[in-house]
């Protein structure tokens, strides 16, 4: 078994930050984290596409019901391993969560605007347009007056509520498989990648790809490390470049994640850029440094050094 060590410990781990918000991600990670047959087929892939998210969603959109047992889960997997296989090496997660921008944008508001946006992972781009919403942060207070929907974050500590929306005069980003939000397919597999239970966020995606319709965002294909200075040279005449990521680094292989902290801990030195990385609390351990780092939280961290610990798809905000 201790082959399968870091899976079982990585499955686990999901299913905790999966606890209270999916009920049925929880049952099917722990599942997973005791079926030794499972666990054996899941070390015939890649580290890279053994994760929760990816696996699950690639099992949904084989037709495991979802809400539903993990007897449906184990069952799709197995019996149509070549089907699930093909979609979790096409696909990637992308789960383009626009709800944590109710996290960054407090951190965004430390910055000197106007503000020229550069997500580096950005999916569909619709993390690209903070603001276009209106947010809560309970009990501290909220930010109206943009006209779009409402994002809330629960949020504790000294929270610095800001004062208006991000001023933004530029907005681009990079990633490996750009999503069109004019692609019916594409919009589909985002769709898939909503938990089950939550029926809200799937609401709350289909309003933010209207939003980004509007105005479609400019994403350039490619890896972000070999495509970021470029971009960083666009985004400069307009406005503050800040570079964002969340959910991102973690599905970079080990030396990739330490060639990007390294290049963007240069790009902030040298003044080129500030820096908002919103990534699991194991992710980049040079910004998490020694900090305790209750399980399932994210680490959001400004030109790396962090200010709060936050749900993963932005339903609390934990200020430090």
């Amino acid at each position: 078994m201790l082959l399968y060590d870091d899976v079982i410990e990585e499955y686990r781990d999901f299913a905790t930050y999966a606890s209270g918000d999916s009920p049925c991600f929880e049952a099917w990670a722990l599942g997973v984290a005791e079926d030794t047959e499972v666990l054996a087929w899941l070390g015939t892939l890649p580290p890279i596409k053994r994760q929760p998210n990816l696996v699950f969603a690639a099992a949904r959109w084989h037709g495991a019901p979802a809400p539903g047992s993990y007897a449906g889960l184990r069952s799709v997997l197995l019996e149509q391993e070549p089907e699930v296989r093909a979609t979790v090496m096409s696909r990637a997660t992308q789960t383009n969560e626009v709800g944590r921008l109710a996290t960054l944008v407090p951190v965004l508001a430390l910055v000197d605007g106007p503000l020229a946006l550069i997500e580096v992972g950005a999916s569909a781009g619709l993390c690209l347009y903070p603001d276009r919403y209106d947010y809560a942060w309970p009990p501290v207070g909220g930010l109206r007056g943009s006209g779009g929907p409402t994002l809330s974050a629960t949020a504790t500590g000294p929270l610095p509520v800001p004062a208006r929306h991000p001023e933004v005069a530029w907005r681009g980003g990079v990633d490996l498989n750009p999503l069109d939000v004019a692609d019916v397919d594409a919009m589909r597999w985002l769709e898939n990648l909503v938990w089950p239970e939550q029926d809200e966020r799937r609401e709350r995606l289909r309003a933010a790809v209207e939003v980004a319709r509007r105005e479609p965002p400019f994403l350039r294909r490619g890896d972000l490390v070999d495509h970021l200075p470029a971009l960083l040279d666009e985004a400069a005449p307009h406005g503050t470049p800040v570079v964002f990521h969340s959910a991102v680094i973690a599905y970079l292989e080990e030396p990739d994640r330490r060639r990007f902290h390294e290049l963007m801990t240069g790009l902030v030195a040298d003044g080129r850029c500030r820096w908002i990385s919103n990534e699991g609390r194991r992710v980049l351990p040079d910004v998490t440094g020694d900090a305790e780092v209750p399980s399932g939280r994210f680490v959001t961290a400004l030109d790396g050094v962090p200010v709060a610990w936050s749900h993963g798809h932005g339903h609390a905000l934990d200020w430090q």
